[in-house]
């Protein structure tokens, strides 16, 4: 065998760097400044620059991040077009996460219609404070029964405090998927706080996405005093219901898109490969497949 044979059978550096696994972000985030798109009323700092696709799709090939899951910005509500045109426009690279007013007693209907037009899932966003209360109203009940019939995931963004009202919803529903995002922004100050958070574990259709690291660090890149949350919720999930996620280009506040991958490929000492391939691939399609 000549040498160039000899190294035409090796793998090149690159090909030994790359995970053997295709990497999701089941995260983030597109919108446009453009008057057919428009911000919703409640929006008083709409964003001063563009989260066009083009600009994700480039970094996702940049960083080897081969499909993502596109959740609707609340700057426009109730609004969805803007996610469905960019699904319609790249069907092979995005899904989209949609948003009902959850105020609303025909969202039901609203999401059902949704779901028609393509979306896979609905999110919905509980505050703390008093004007959240309504996921422990009466409208909660239908629409988690639609979402579960429709096999829609249901996509939480809340403070970990509210996570005792989802549990009563969970129970109720145990065949709908349910993914708490963000490790419901825990405070790294307050890990007594995630308790609450780890007691959905009980639910098997509970997952966890463990973004946000750099969100609640007081710390710059790597935001090692977040690890010790995301590592609870491994030792108390496991892999196979954690996922990562950039929520790109809000992480570009404090991080950037690479970093929001490399903080858990490579900062998490804790995760082995097996442990990678589900985080950063297999359970994202257990919750959205993607051909």
């Amino acid at each position: 065998m000549t040498r160039r044979e000899l190294l035409a059978g090796l793998p090149t550096a690159a090909a030994l760097a790359a995970p053997k696994y295709r990497v999701i972000d089941p995260h983030v985030h597109v919108w446009v400044r453009d008057p057919a798109y428009p911000w919703a009323k409640e929006t008083t700092k709409p964003p001063t620059r563009d989260a066009a696709p083009e600009t994700l799709l480039a970094l996702m090939r940049a960083n080897g991040v081969e499909k993502t899951v596109l959740v609707q910005y609340i700057g426009y509500r109730w609004d969805n077009r803007f996610v469905l045109d960019t699904m319609r426009k790249y069907p092979a690279k995005f899904q989209g996460v949609a948003r009902v007013n959850p105020t609303d007693p025909a969202s039901p209907d609203h999401l059902s219609k949704l779901a028609e037009q393509g979306f896979r899932g609905v999110r919905l966003s509980p505050a703390d404070d008093p004007s959240g209360d309504w996921i422990r109203g009466p409208l909660m009940p239908p629409l988690w029964k639609r979402a579960e019939s429709l096999r829609a995931p249901m996509q939480i963004l809340a403070p970990v405090t509210r996570m005792p009202d989802i549990a009563p919803l969970a129970e109720r529903h145990p065949e709908l998927t349910v993914v708490i995002d963000h490790m419901a922004d825990c405070p790294v100050d307050a890990p007594a706080e995630l308790d609450k958070l780890l007691a959905l574990e009980r639910y098997p259709r509970v997952f966890v996405k463990i973004s946000h690291t750099w969100s609640i660090s007081r710390e710059k890149y790597p935001f090692r005093d977040a690890h010790a949350h995301v590592k609870r919720l491994y030792d108390r999930f496991g892999p196979k219901r954690l996922m990562w996620g950039t929520d790109w280009p809000i992480v570009e506040e404090r991080a950037s898109y690479r970093q929001a991958l490399t903080v858990v490929r490579d900062e998490m000492k804790f995760l082995n490969e097996e442990d990678k391939r589900w985080i950063f691939s297999q359970t994202v399609e257990r919750v959205w497949p993607f051909a």
